[in-house]
């Protein structure tokens, strides 16, 4: 038997006041934030798939930005590329005219002091800062000047010039993620962009009874190759050969040591791991803790030169007034490092070209994970509106009875 009470009334009536305030209360909030989910008891499995579709949209925005600072970073190394390439261009033109055999050795030294100062301004395009204040062709050196002047008084100049032009930055690994688990390499190191012919490395040490000591690794131009004890010479130049480095290892027939060539012109990078001295003990590598090419053995045989270096010869057969040798291999030099630019600039074109076509593509993705978002965890502003002015409604209704029921006398406050 229900027991009753004269205050079971008033209780009835207060629980269900504090309930409409409870659900006033809520939609009231849910319209101030714009969310139907307030907590997790709400909609759970809404819930749910709101956390989901809000860390992907936060990941695909972190993309587009991502991809559109690599479109502005490709856009400025373009210019700064093809400012060089319009210099070589110059420079082709002089030496041209100074293998026409009709000059004077005057007039030719007057154009060596010319490609002399256009390489100076080759020099200044390689050392260009980007928009944010780091070095563009620097690598992961970015604030380190990648390429410094030695000038000296090269023969029958009588005058200081460049004499050499030093590589001092590291490699080009940078990256920028695109996309999950996708990146796109941002640089392009001063040792690729302004080189010109493909380098060799022959050790002198004979490796032929060589064999590795101890498990570890080494680095050529930031690809790891592992070692294990028992390796032989054979063995590491295949792993060489099977690494993606652009770098094609043998063994030297003459020394019996090992060889590295370049696919492409570029600067070999090299350097052993922590705890490692493979490339050292093989010949290859000075003994040194700093790893910034070049760092090769000086009993190594190296060939391969950068662009400066063929700048820096036409000039000095200029100022010899070998016309001969100027429409050899001084025009030579410069159609390779022409050459070397011309892939670098279709490289940069190819990253530009992946970056946008990327940042279109999360331009369509955004907007669908927006609607899908919004969709579970958005509030119907029409429907919130409806549901606030009836739940006003019965409140307001539910005052009135319960001022008729509870109709308060004197002698109520009296007892």
């Amino acid at each position: 038997m229900r027991r009753i009470s004269t205050n079971m009334p008033n209780d009835d009536i207060q629980f269900r006041l504090r309930r409409h305030e409870q659900a006033l209360s809520s939609i009231q909030a849910k319209m101030a934030s714009q969310q139907k989910i307030q907590d997790l008891r709400d909609d759970p499995l809404g819930a749910s798939h709101a956390v989901r579709y809000e860390s992907y949209l936060a990941r695909l925005q972190r993309f587009e930005q991502n991809t559109q600072y690599a479109q502005d970073h490709y856009k400025v190394v373009d210019g700064y590329l093809r400012q060089a390439q319009d210099i070589y261009q110059r420079i082709r033109e002089l030496a041209v005219q100074g293998a026409n055999g009709t000059y004077t050795k005057d007039d030719m030294k007057a154009m060596a002091v010319e490609v002399n100062e256009l390489l100076k301004e080759v020099v200044q395009i390689s050392n260009a800062l980007g928009p944010d204040g780091k070095r563009l062709f620097a690598g992961d050196k970015a604030y380190t000047e990648p390429f410094r002047i030695v000038e000296g008084t090269p023969t029958n100049a009588g005058e200081s010039m460049v004499v050499r032009v030093e590589y001092q930055g590291a490699g080009a690994n940078r990256n920028a993620e695109i996309d999950e688990n996708a990146y796109s390499n941002l640089d392009i190191s001063g040792g690729e962009a302004f080189w010109a012919e493909r380098m060799q490395i022959f050790s002198s040490y004979d490796a032929t009874a060589y064999r590795v000591e101890k498990a570890g690794a080494f680095y050529i131009d930031g690809q790891r190759i592992e070692v294990k004890p028992g390796d032989t010479i054979g063995a590491i130049v295949a792993k060489i050969n099977e690494s993606p480095a652009p770098v094609k290892a043998y063994i030297d027939p003459t020394t019996k040591g090992l060889a590295l060539e370049g696919t492409n012109p570029h600067l070999i990078r090299m350097e052993d791991e922590a705890g490692s001295t493979v490339l050292k003990d093989l010949g290859i590598l000075r003994p040194t803790s700093d790893p910034a090419a070049p760092n090769w053995n000086p009993t190594a045989r190296v060939s391969g030169g950068s662009a400066f270096d063929m700048i820096i010869r036409l000039r000095d057969t200029l100022l010899q007034g070998n016309a001969e040798v100027v429409g050899s291999q001084g025009i030579a030099g410069i159609d390779l490092a022409l050459d070397n630019i011309g892939s670098r600039l279709a490289e940069v074109g190819s990253r530009q070209e992946r970056a946008e076509m990327t940042w279109k593509r999360l331009n369509q993705q955004i907007p669908d994970v927006t609607a899908n978002l919004a969709s579970v965890s958005s509030l119907d502003f029409a429907q919130a509106a409806t549901d606030l002015s009836m739940l006003e409604f019965a409140h307001k209704a539910a005052l009135q009875t319960a001022a008729k029921i509870n109709q308060h006398t004197l002698l109520d406050f009296l007892r």
